[in-house]
C-alpha cells in the first residue's frame, strides 16, 4: 500500500487518516509486539518474594501468574519497556539486552 501525501502540509484536519482507531475490540492477542523490544526484563526466582508488583505495574499483562504467583513473562507481548524491573522492590528483575541473549 501506498500513500499519496503530496502537499501534505496544506490538508486540513479532516483529510489526515485517523489513528489508533480499534475497529475490533479484543483483538491484541492477534498481534504479538514482543519483537520491538531491545531490552528484555529477566526475572531472578531466588530473589522474587512474589510481591506481584510487577503484575500490577506491567502496561501490556505480560507478567504471567499462576495459582497467585508470577511464574514467567510473556515475552510474545512483552516490549521491554522496564516498568515491572524499575518497580520491583527487590531488584528481582533485570533489563538484559536482546542481542546479548541466546537465542
Amino acid at each position: 500500500m501506498s500513500w499519496d501525501i503530496k502537499g501534505i502540509q496544506q490538508w486540513g484536519w479532516k483529510k489526515h487518516p485517523a489513528g489508533a482507531v480499534i475497529k475490533d475490540p479484543g483483538n491484541s492477542r492477534s498481534f504479538k509486539t514482543g519483537g520491538w523490544r531491545t531490552f528484555r526484563p529477566v526475572r531472578d526466582e531466588e530473589k522474587c518474594s512474589q510481591c506481584l508488583i510487577c503484575f500490577v505495574y506491567c502496561p501490556d499483562s505480560a507478567i504471567l501468574i499462576k495459582n497467585e504467583k508470577v511464574v514467567g513473562i510473556d515475552y510474545d507481548f512483552c516490549k521491554g519497556c522496564g516498568i515491572c524491573a524499575a518497580e520491583c522492590p527487590l531488584d528481582a528483575i533485570q533489563m538484559v539486552d536482546e542481542s546479548k541473549l541466546n537465542k
